[in-house]
């Protein structure tokens, strides 16, 4: 396992090639306060080359357990005793050749309770780990200015060369998912 700073890239089947998928796992601490709590939500934005999602059933969250495209998928959580808040599975072999990143993004719900902000959101991060859980790659994803974010790209999986990589980003967005969506081509 092994730390990564903003920007950072490691190629996953580059120096693995039996290595056949991953599971990302995002987490995060809400820390209470005084009134409603942010409610973060994971989300998987599957994209093609132009960096965009491939059309609006290209999306990964608790509503939409699976994507129209097969090997990605939004792991139950129900019952589970895992370290991470939420996971999505990663089957590299059947991920389609026109799928070229994976991007993963958690936002403040504001449906649930209210607009909010990922001010009281603390130890947000997201990890990549073989499916047996082993961790490869960890990033500690707190967002420049988390007064003001409402949504957080943590990071993404890409195509590189003939294989997988994963790049650490950590952007954060005033506009929540109105500017993810401005960035994937969704209406959200």
């Amino acid at each position: 396992m092994s730390a990564f700073p903003e920007g950072g890239t490691v190629a996953l089947t580059a120096g693995d090639p039996g290595l056949a998928g991953v599971m990302v796992g995002v987490g995060w601490t809400v820390e209470p306060g005084i009134g409603p709590l942010a409610e973060p939500v994971a989300l998987a934005i599957v994209c093609g080359d132009d960096g965009r999602a491939l059309t609006p059933e290209h999306l990964v969250f608790f509503n939409q357990l699976t994507t129209a495209s097969p090997g990605i998928a939004f792991s139950p959580t129900a019952g589970a005793q895992r370290p991470d808040a939420e996971q999505i599975d990663v089957d590299f072999a059947s991920v389609p050749s026109d799928v070229m990143r994976i991007a993963f993004v958690t936002y403040v719900d504001p449906e649930v309770r209210g607009p909010g902000t990922f001010a009281a959101v603390r130890d947000a991060y997201i990890r990549v780990a073989r499916p047996d859980g082993t961790e490869l790659v960890r990033f500690d994803a707190p967002p420049a200015q988390p007064e003001t974010a409402k949504a957080v790209l943590f990071g993404e999986l890409f195509r590189d060369a003939d294989g997988w990589a994963f790049r650490a980003l950590g952007r954060g967005y005033e506009n929540g998912l109105a500017g993810v969506g401005a960035e994937f081509g969704l209406d959200v």
